[in-house]
């Protein structure tokens, strides 16, 4: 039997808000918006997949704090 894991971190900002995920699997990184329907994309690396989501949130947003869960 196959089980597949990920592991997920979630990104807060500044006032502790929920910004967005970041969820590892075998397929790679995937950043997801807080709220949106679809991912950002899937990346080959946690810093690439952390600067997407970044890239994603509103202009002049402060880089969020991300915490494994």
């Amino acid at each position: 039997m196959t089980s597949a894991s990920s592991t997920l971190w979630v990104a807060y900002g500044t006032e502790g808000n929920v910004v967005g995920t970041v969820r590892k699997s075998e397929d790679g990184y995937t950043s997801t918006v807080a709220g949106a329907a679809a991912s950002v994309g899937t990346y080959p690396s946690m810093e690439v997949a952390k600067n997407a989501l970044h890239s994603h949130l509103a202009p002049g947003s402060d880089w969020p704090q991300f915490r494994e869960h």
